[in-house]
């Protein structure tokens, strides 16, 4: 195997040469170059690439480098320094620059204080951030990834112990929610949130174990779980969000908590934050008078969530004061329906048109007749139907067409009077023209 050379002649007297890569091979006694790799032109030939090429070969045969310059960082360093292992950067540093830019750093070292430990906490909790985000496992796969798989900035190792020892400072250090409502500040600052409405509402996550927690302090307990597994004790957790769901601040109560008792905390908590005028949102879970009253304190908004048949006062203070519906185009208006106002089938008279009763006529828009096929009834409910209907069961009218037969004959009207006569262009009408029907002159004549 060798490197070789051709060479092309362009019009104007100028050479190209290119370098490749052949060996030798026998072909029927005769011996051929078989080209294996083209170098390309040899002007713009890689010769470095070639020396480390060559320095390559040379370590693999255990021969001198004979000058040539080192070809991998261990030569660059010195003699008997070797690679021991290799961690990716990428996404743990773009997560760690997010870090610093929204000042969690800052905070947690305020939080802490003048303590000192032999593992830097933040750099720890910021581990534990990052596995979270990046690959989510459990505390003690975490100190593992975090100590093997990535490479963190100010941290070479964790474990376990580590990790929880820096929660359990967490959750001592910020009982007033510093850290929150430091981070929460930057991200508004960094996102231009506009907090008019704050969204609250808690759920409960539960843990595998066979008991509930003893003590004064006991945090796992039974209660009531929206997880349907009332047989292993939880945890209650709100959460309280804007209206783009940028979380504000969120809360940790025994598993026993009732959802009617905690929201006197929770507006407590917020209200050394400065947020301004805000309406705060809940459900009906938290509907209760004491709890309408606590938003209320202080000139407070809100928006609750009720059921309509409670029977609340307020529910019904709401419903009395809904606004009349606007017309918005000549086209579009809108339509109050009321039960008074359903039509009602009328019984037949005598003569088999409909009579009208005193006061059966509201004032309502024309009625249509009703189908071949239906019979009508004394009641409200709709007419029945001998055969299938081709329209809707409501679209009936009181006024019906006679029959060719009975058209020549007297017939009393649904008013009580009566005409004669074939003509049907000589008949007066009332609701629908064409219509054999009373005359609109007479006094009990039904409104057009």
């Amino acid at each position: 195997m060798y490197l070789r050379t051709t060479q092309r002649r362009n019009r104007d007297g100028s050479v190209i040469r290119y370098v490749q890569l052949a060996h030798n091979r026998r072909v029927d006694r005769v011996t051929q170059a078989q080209v294996l790799l083209n170098l390309g032109r040899e002007d713009q030939l890689d010769r470095d690439g070639l020396r480390r090429l060559v320095a390559s070969i040379n370590r693999y045969l255990g021969e001198p480098d004979a000058g040539l310059p080192p070809a991998d960082a261990a030569q660059l360093a010195g003699d008997g320094l070797t690679v021991t292992g290799s961690r990716p950067v990428g996404t743990v540093h773009l997560l760690d620059g997010l870090w610093q830019a929204l000042g969690v750093d800052v905070a947690l070292r305020k939080v802490a204080g003048p303590r000192r430990f032999t593992t830097n906490v933040e750099r720890v909790l910021f581990a534990l951030v990052a596995n979270r985000a990046i690959d989510p496992m459990s505390k003690l796969s975490a100190a593992e990834w975090a100590s093997s798989d990535v490479a963190i900035d100010g941290l070479e190792a964790m474990d376990e112990d580590q990790a929880y020892r820096a929660m359990d400072l967490l959750v001592e250090a910020d009982a007033q929610a510093k850290v929150q409502e430091a981070v929460f500040f930057a991200v508004a600052d960094l996102l231009n949130l506009e907090v008019d409405l704050l969204f609250f509402d808690t759920t409960s996550t539960y843990f595998e174990r066979d008991t509930e927690e003893a003590g004064e302090d006991a945090f796992r307990l039974y209660g009531h779980s929206k997880d349907h597994r009332p047989d292993l004790p939880q945890i209650v957790i709100g959460l309280a969000v804007t209206k783009e769901g940028i979380p504000v601040r969120v809360w940790c109560w025994p598993g026993s908590t009732n959802d009617q008792t905690i929201l006197p905390e929770v507006k407590d908590g917020i209200r050394g934050w400065r947020l301004g005028r805000i309406i705060t949102v809940v459900d009906r879970g938290f509907s209760s008078a004491d709890n309408l009253a606590c938003l209320r304190r202080g000139g407070g908004h809100f928006i609750a969530g009720m059921r309509m048949r409670d029977g609340n006062p307020l529910v019904e203070q709401v419903l009395s004061r809904r606004r009349p519906a606007r017309t918005h185009s000549a086209r579009l208006r809108p339509r109050t329906l009321r039960p008074s106002a359903r039509c009602a089938i009328t019984p037949l008279s005598a003569g088999g048109f409909a009579s009208r009763p005193a006061g059966a006529w509201p004032s309502t828009g024309p009625r249509s007749r009703p189908r071949s096929g239906w019979t009508a009834s004394t009641s409200s409910q709709p007419p029945t139907r001998t055969s299938a209907p081709k329209t809707p069961p409501w679209a009936t009218r009181t006024c019906w067409k006679p029959s060719v037969a009975s058209a020549t004959s007297s017939r009393p009207c649904c008013c009580g009077q009566s005409f004669t006569g074939s003509s049907t262009a000589s008949a007066p009408t009332c609701c629908c023209a064409g219509w054999r029907c009373c005359s609109p002159a007479s006094p009990n004549a039904a409104p057009a």
